[in-house]
């Protein structure tokens, strides 16, 4: 366990440096669904490495060792893990559990705030139109979702212009790209290395409703076109909402629509698939030692009253631990009387 427990946090860290400015080179859909499953599996294993540390470490204070019937000498040698070590890792945890929490309850009001924008909205079809000066567009989820556009955002644009914008936001829609962001969201703030993927998904996302635009309407320029007056003409507006056609890195959305579709890549999702899968079965090894390393430590604490000298049987049926117990509580017994 000593060395697989820091497997899950070195894949993080890796996968945390090298997916970012991968995803941004490759096909916007594929590469949103790699961010998710990276920071889903990657959350885990952190969180999971971090519990495993703080476990192991405050396992070796005596008082928590007596309560827990195993031998703190055997547990140290087999696993040495530094109290300073353990703290920090049981801060880290604490401080990404509370976290979590906030950000879930932030993710929710958001959701229900747009929700209840969205059933606001004047008329019941898709398209809301605000009669408001201020280029605006953008999409609410909901049951079923809205764009808003506002008229000073169309007087902005031309026909064709208008029709690509509309599918950008309607590929928002269909592609639920609001739970995408809750996902990163959430796992960037149980770990915050994943921060840069959160950052990274947005623009992934705005890729991704900028391709599929492209491909309903059937011109790479007049997206462009559409994508770089949108930016241009809510400049002077406010901070954009989430969802956004001017949100992302508009100079690089344009670039990459005035060029060819991205080639298909299978190389770094496979790269990335094996890191993952190393994370889960190091996570999954080290969990496995310290369920051994805790038997024999509890092994080590009852042979002596059990005149036991060799390891214990794997198919006894008992553990160690439940033995002292008892062996615990006949000794209380006996005192009492």
């Amino acid at each position: 366990m000593l060395v697989s427990v820091y497997v899950p946090v070195l894949v993080t860290a890796a996968l945390a440096a090298l997916a970012p400015p991968l995803a941004r080179r490759l096909r916007p859909r594929p590469a949103a669904w790699a961010l998710v499953c990276v920071a889903l599996v990657t959350a885990v294993g952190w969180t999971g490495s971090l519990a495993l540390l703080a476990f192991t470490g405050v396992a070796q204070i005596p008082q928590i060792a007596r309560e827990g019937h195993w031998s703190v000498a055997v547990l140290r040698a087999e696993d040495p893990v530094y109290l300073a070590v353990a703290a920090g890792s049981a801060l880290a945890l604490a401080a990404g559990v509370v976290s979590l929490g906030v950000a879930a309850v932030r993710q929710v009001r958001h959701l229900v705030r747009a929700r209840q924008e969205c059933a606001d909205l004047p008329g019941r079809t898709e398209l809301a139109v605000v009669d408001d000066d201020v280029p605006l567009a953008f999409a609410l989820p909901g049951k079923p979702g809205r764009i808003v556009v506002s008229r000073g955002m169309l007087r902005c644009l031309d026909d064709g212009e208008r029709a690509a914008l509309l599918a950008h936001e309607r590929a928002h829609l269909a592609g639920r790209h609001h739970a995408f962001q809750v996902l990163w969201r959430l796992a960037a703030a149980l770990n915050p290395l994943l921060w840069p993927l959160a950052s990274t998904g947005g623009f992934v996302l705005e890729r991704w409703a900028d391709e599929d635009a492209a491909a309903r309407v059937g011109d790479r320029r007049v997206v462009a076109q559409a994508v770089g007056r949108a930016a241009l003409a809510s400049a002077a507006a406010s901070r954009p909402p989430a969802l956004a056609a001017t949100g992302g890195a508009v100079p690089q959305r344009v670039k990459a629509l005035l060029s060819p579709p991205p080639a298909r890549r299978r190389l770094p999702f496979a790269a990335g698939g094996l890191l993952l899968v190393l994370c889960c079965a190091s996570l999954a090894n080290a969990a496995s030692d310290n369920d051994r390393m805790l038997d024999n430590a509890q092994w080590a604490r009852c042979a002596p009253y059990l005149d036991i000298v060799r390891p214990w049987p794997a198919d006894h049926g008992v553990r160690p631990g439940a033995c002292c117990a008892d062996r615990d509580r006949r000794g209380h017994a006996e005192r009492q009387s």
